[in-house]
């Protein structure tokens, strides 16, 4: 079973940056056949909301509307990993940040997580 590990977050003042990592950890737990993606549990918000994913190819990324042009998202196959570069990181961005395997990755769109199992988070804290 694929497990992921989050981990780079912390506290930041406004226009900060962090560089999230999420690794597989355990028997079976290559990224490189998966999509994946980001998603952030705010504090105001009931439910996770995507910020991000990346296809298996490599090509295909998207982005929420709300980070676009401050976020990006790479992986890299070799260390069995996917980052999350934050810059310029708004209060709004605070939340705890989780990384996930997802159907698929389009441009314009991100499928459902495939498993309905979260790891820890990381936690992200922009403030002054």
């Amino acid at each position: 079973q694929l497990h992921l590990v989050e981990s780079g977050g912390g506290s930041v003042q406004p226009g900060g940056s962090l560089r999230l990592s999420c690794t597989g950890s355990g028997f079976g737990s290559a990224l490189s056949p998966y999509a994946i993606g980001w998603f952030r549990q705010t504090p105001s918000g009931q439910e996770r909301e995507a910020v991000s994913c990346i296809a298996v190819s490599d090509i295909t990324r998207f982005y929420q509307d709300s980070v676009k042009g401050r976020f990006a998202i790479s992986r890299d196959n070799a260390k069995n990993a996917v980052y999350l570069q934050m810059n310029s990181l708004k209060p709004e961005d605070t939340g705890v940040y989780y990384c996930a395997p997802v159907e698929k990755c389009m441009m314009f769109a991100i499928g459902s997580p495939i498993s309905s199992s979260w790891g820890q988070g990381t936690q992200v804290t922009v403030s002054s």
